[in-house]
This record gives structure tokens, sequence and C-alpha cells, in this order.
């Protein structure tokens, strides 16, 4: 096991910058997981760690090496692949054993090494099967196989199940956990990275947005672009004039006015007059009669556009004045599109974010962890 650390690293192609100065350190054993959207240079970031791209500027540890000149092949580490990569003519033993035959390993050892991976990854009777007997699930665990049989310091993993059942996500983290391995996993699926990371990277446009753990991420985003990538569905947001009014603060739009909680409002105090992005997740407004939040200086009013029941909850799409808010509400509660309803905002989950910076205001940037 090993930590990773990169400091001030750049990737430049040509005029195009993929990533710009990325700081980070991982600690021995964590599972961190980069995610943005597409292009952000998670994926280009995770190769320069493998060495599969040269890094413009920077530097890259694994352990207390530094790695910018090493081949791929001295960094002792270990990759899965999107696309399995397994070797069609092989089965797969051969195809786990591969690796530790280039390298010498005596044929017991290599022996020990694929039974006991094939054992964790309960593959056991594939062992002799080529990989076109195989289903997708099944040629991602012996991928995975073949990354655990070289016991490196570190594990890289691009999008391995962007095209596989997500219940594979759960076999990931145990197997992370069994074997203690520094992790560093890329995907752009928020929900993947949030049920799999220790800590996560949200990337965008090449640069770190917020490097923190889970639920630092959902409760507390440095800026608006992080609020609405971590969430699903995402969080609303809807712009909102601040008003004061003694030792109260107010955000009111046509079709609301929601009295900010007090932490918010103290906050809020020098955008009075000003507008500001009111931001709040689906699962924070409730209907008014179907909901526990109680109803206060909370209502939003607006007319229901779209109703999706999903059994225990029914997502609702309700225009406000234009803009279209989605709210999780109790699924036997009787609402239709061309509704009319009263949403209630629970005040103590509520956001605001500067319009010209997004930048978070207020509560969030206490807690957010940006990587600058």
């Amino acid at each position: 096991m090993a930590k990773v650390r990169l400091e001030h690293v750049w990737k430049r192609f040509g005029k195009v910058v993929a990533v710009k100065d990325f700081n980070l350190e991982t600690e021995d054993g964590e599972f961190v997981v980069f995610v943005g959207p597409s292009g952000c240079g998670k994926t280009t970031t995770l190769r320069m760690i493998a060495g599969l791209e040269e890094v413009s500027e920077g530097r890259i540890y694994i352990g207390d090496r530094l790695v910018n000149d090493v081949p791929p092949k001295d960094r002792d580490i270990a990759m899965v692949f999107q696309n399995y990569a397994l070797y069609p003519h092989m089965n797969v033993y051969e195809n786990m054993a591969f690796g530790l035959r280039l390298r010498r390993y005596p044929k017991e050892e290599i022996d020990r090494r694929v039974k006991e991976a094939a054992r964790i990854l309960k593959i056991e009777h594939l062992l002799n099967r080529k990989p076109r007997e195989l289903s997708g699930g099944q040629r991602q665990r012996v991928a995975m196989g073949r990354a655990i049989v070289r016991e490196p310091k570190v594990f890289l993993m691009d999008e391995p199940l962007s095209n596989l059942d997500a219940k594979l996500r759960v076999e990931i983290a145990k197997l992370q956990r069994r074997l203690g391995v520094t992790t560093i996993y890329v995907t752009h699926d928020q929900v993947e990275a949030m049920t799999l990371g220790h800590r996560i990277v949200v990337m965008k446009d090449g640069e770190i947005q917020q490097v923190d753990t889970p639920l630092n991420l959902y409760d507390f985003p440095a800026n608006r672009f992080v609020a609405g990538f971590i969430g699903s569905p995402s969080m609303n947001f809807i712009r909102a004039r601040v008003e004061v009014q003694g030792d109260r603060v107010y955000l009111a739009a046509p079709g609301f006015r929601v009295r900010a909680n007090p932490v918010l409002a103290q906050a809020l105090r020098p955008y009075g007059g000003k507008e500001v992005w009111m931001g709040i997740r689906p699962e924070h407004l409730g209907l008014k009669g179907y909901t526990v939040i109680p109803e206060e200086e909370n209502v939003i009013r607006g007319e229901v556009e779209v109703a999706e029941p999903l059994g225990a909850e029914t997502e609702i799409h309700v225009s406000v004045d234009g803009t279209v808010l989605v709210a999780k509400v109790d699924g036997h509660a009787p609402v239709k599109p061309g509704d009319r309803v009263e949403l209630l905002a629970d005040t103590s989950r509520l956001h605001a974010f500067d319009v010209e910076s997004d930048q978070t205001i207020g509560h969030a940037q206490e807690k957010a962890t940006v990587s600058r």
C-alpha cells in the first residue's frame, strides 16, 4: 500500500489545457473517486498517475517515490479498464496469470495468487473458460482478478462499471476494504461516486472543484456546480431576491417568499436587495398535507407539469413562474399534471449561491474543503 500525491500537476495537449494545477494527496489504503462530466480531465489525470500520459508540469509521487519519469511497468500499480482488455485466446486462469509470467514469478507463486484472487472474486468455476464464454460482469471480475494478483501498491480503475450491472459496486467496495489497497477510481456517475468513495474529487474543465467526503459534498457544496452535480435528481436552483426585515431575512420571487434559517440569514445580510441563486434539493421539498415538514414561512406555489410515480414516492415537476422545480413527495399523494400545489421547503436545508461567482454563500463554505 502507498499514498499517492500530486503536486501542481498540469497536462497540456498543444494549446489545450486538459488538467490545471491539480493538487491531491490520498491516504494509505483510501478509496478516492474522481468524478465529473465528460472532458473534465479525470481519466487524463488517472493516466498520468499510471504513466500512460506524460506530465506537462508538476510532480507525482507513489509512496515517497517521484514517478514522473518511471515507466508504467515499474510504478507498482495495477489498472482496470472499462473494456476489460482480456486476451481472447487465453482462458481465465491464463489471463490472470499472464502479467506474473512476464515478470518470471515462480509457477507455484503464480498458481497461489491466481487461485486466491479467483476465490475472492468467486470465479473459481470459470478458470478454464475463454472470455467469449463469459458475461460482461464475469469478464470484469477477471480483469479485476488480473489486477489483484499483481498485489500492487495502488489500484487505478477507469470507469470499470459503466456498462455493467450496478450491483458490482458492492463487490468492488467489499473487495477494496478487504485488500486495503489505495484505490483511485474514475467515473462520470455521481451515484457510483457517492456509494464507493471515502473521498470524492469533483472536477470540471480540468480543475478540482471540491475534495470531500460524500456526505459533506451533499450537505456543504463549495459552489453551484458541485451542488448541482451531486445528488439525484440534482438540486433545484431559482433566482430570488434577498429581503432584510429587522432580524428576519427572506428569499423572495414570484410564487414564494421563504424565510432563511438563522445561519444562512446572517450570511445573506450583505446581499440585501440583491439577487442570489436559492438552492434546495428535491427531497427537501414536501407537498402540503403529505409531508412532515411544518408549514411556516416556507411555502412555494406552482403548477404541476409532470408527475412520475415511483412507488414509495412520486417525483413532480412544478412550474414556479416559469422555473421548474423537482420535488420528491409521498407516493400516495393525489397529484397530477395541471394541479396547483403548495410545496413546503425544509428551510434548514436551504442553500444560496452568489450570482456572479456561483460560490456558496454562508454555512456551506465553513465545511467545504476546496483544493487550491
